[in-house]
């Protein structure tokens, strides 16, 4: 019997939380014609001058140059 009420306790912890995390569905009504257009509208012009603003690298990036010696040594033939 105490096993019992233990996995009950245990399932249900399991299940309130899972559906604390997944909202429930109960509270949320969506309204279909009053939040129709929320995106902000993507200015094509301003994107592409923000774009030419950024500068050239001067040099290539290396992501792994902290994990390996950016230059191997060289051995004379």
């Amino acid at each position: 019997m105490r096993i019992l009420v233990v996995a009950a306790a245990v399932l249900a912890l399991t299940v309130a939380s899972a559906q604390a995390q997944m909202g429930g569905g109960r509270h949320h009504k969506e309204d279909s014609g009053q939040k129709a257009d929320t995106k902000p509208k993507v200015d094509e012009k301003a994107y592409k001058a923000a774009l030419e603003r950024i500068p050239d690298p001067k040099e290539k990036y290396d992501p792994w140059s902290g994990a390996r010696p950016s230059e191997p040594a060289k051995k004379p033939k």
